[in-house]
């Protein structure tokens, strides 16, 4: 059973649209510090920043209910954050502490928790999909009042995988959403050297499904979109594809020289902002004051400076820890191999049957 963590954050209410700005200033924050923490060495491995595509998580997570699955990418911090994770947990994971929710063993790219519906970021590219598409058979075989929504990025739109896990799911009539995260660069590659349509969601033509393109940095507009394709989905009426048009500020990973753009086009996308125009829109229409937002991004920033401090200060997995974990029954094989490491740190070579 999936634990309701977290309450729904529904924007069609003034306390939820002020939830969804501080889960986009803390997906934000989250990420800015991660991506100074990575470049300092504290965190191992590689992290994708997802500043710049706040609006999208958290329109799309906003729409649905706590106990609906999603899949994630390697760029998946701000999906965590947006779905309900602990930033505490994701952050000692990022630093490859035993505390994170992995154990320290999965780091950026790897963050999961199947009990919040978060059933994992992926380094494999358009491997969410048929993963939620699993999922979603899982829930109609059950007939449980839920759906299952991946997010995948454009690079990941050609995919063979992706497009199995489509057809499955509009041929069988599946509680599915598949969302394209469009932030227009493959790693390096526009998105328009990759497709042959206008439209990514243009693509859902050959399922015989709704697509539907939106503006990914309207907080609003994704979860108009989502509210709209859930209700799609628990009807009875299959799945959605829907492509949420956004922008990286950062490169496709930190430490990218990011050649392949201009300081131009970066800044005509930060103009748009969608932290700075949805935070507008709420002052606009008297649901917070500029002292309640200095409140909220003081608030915020004190939740990310705790969640360093807690993954500093925690300690790291021991070694034979690493064969934990690995299957659901004990296996004798793997068994004899952490004992070997309690016993002598694996470090004693020969025959290890």
């Amino acid at each position: 059973m999936i634990r309701r963590s977290m309450a729904n954050y529904n924007l069609d209410t003034a306390e939820g649209r002020v939830e969804a700005l501080r889960r986009m200033l803390t997906i934000r924050e989250f990420d800015t510090k991660a991506g100074q923490y990575f470049a300092d060495g504290e965190i191992p491995g590689f992290v994708h920043l997802y500043i710049g595509e706040e609006a999208v998580g958290v329109g799309t997570c906003a729409a649905l209910e706590p106990d609906d699955y999603i899949t994630s990418t390697h760029r998946g911090h701000g999906h965590c954050i947006a779905k309900g994770l602990d930033p505490k947990l994701m952050m000692a994971e990022l630093f490859g502490k035993e505390s994170g929710y992995c154990k320290g063993k999965g780091g950026s790219m790897h963050i999961a928790d199947v009990d919040a519906g978060m059933l994992g970021a992926n380094g494999i590219v358009g491997a969410g999909p048929p993963l939620a598409t699993g999922a979603a058979l899982s829930i109609d075989y059950q007939d449980r009042d839920q759906v299952a929504l991946a997010f995948f990025g454009d690079g990941a739109t050609a995919q063979g995988q992706v497009h199995e896990a489509m057809n499955m799911a509009a041929t069988w009539d599946l509680p599915a959403i598949f969302l394209i995260e469009n932030n227009q660069y493959g790693e390096a590659t526009p998105v328009e050297k990759q497709h042959n349509v206008n439209n990514l969601s243009d693509t859902a033509q050959a399922y015989d499904i709704p697509g539907i393109t939106v503006d990914g940095m309207d907080v609003t507009a994704v979860y108009e979109a989502v509210t709209e394709a859930r209700k799609r989905a628990r009807a009875g009426d299959g799945p959605t594809l829907i492509e949420a048009e956004t922008y990286r500020y950062h490169g496709h990973y930190e430490g990218d020289e990011q050649n392949y753009r201009t300081d131009e086009e970066l800044q005509q996308w930060k103009d748009r902002d969608a932290i700075d125009s949805f935070k507008a829109r709420l002052i606009d229409r008297g649901e917070l004051s500029e002292g309640e937002f200095e409140d909220l991004e003081a608030n915020v920033e004190a939740t990310i400076a705790d969640a360093i401090e807690f993954a500093q200060e925690s300690d790291l997995p021991e070694p034979e820890d690493a064969y934990d974990d690995m299957f659901k029954e004990p296996v004798p094989e793997i068994e004899k191999f952490a004992e070997r490491l309690r016993t002598d740190g694996g470090a004693s070579g020969g025959d290890s049957r």
